[in-house]
């Protein structure tokens, strides 16, 4: 996998700009991707350093299709924390 397959797309919610001022950035990554597919996928295409990496498995939500309950793909979350004085220039909106 080269690194546009294991980062998907950045994930932009109140709660992951909150953790943008701590040095946090949060990206949709592959299912099967792991802690250090991320991480040098993450240095890769950004040029950062990142020191930490957490990794969340979301669930699917069910959801009502007209006359039945579907369901959202399930996904997972990477929060990726950077070294001091490093930040991502996608999410700072230039």
């Amino acid at each position: 996998m080269n690194a546009n397959d294991i980062i998907i797309r950045p994930v932009i919610s109140e709660k992951s700009t909150g953790l943008m001022e701590g040095r946090k950035y949060v990206f949709q990554v592959a299912r099967d991707a792991n802690k250090l597919m991320i991480a040098r996928a993450i240095k890769e295409l950004f040029n950062v350093t990142p020191e930490k990496i957490n990794i969340i498995n979301m669930r699917g939500k069910n959801r009502r299709l007209r006359y039945r309950m579907g369901k959202r793909a399930a996904w997972k979350k990477a929060i990726v924390t950077l070294a001091i004085g490093q930040k991502i220039e996608i999410f700072e909106g230039q």
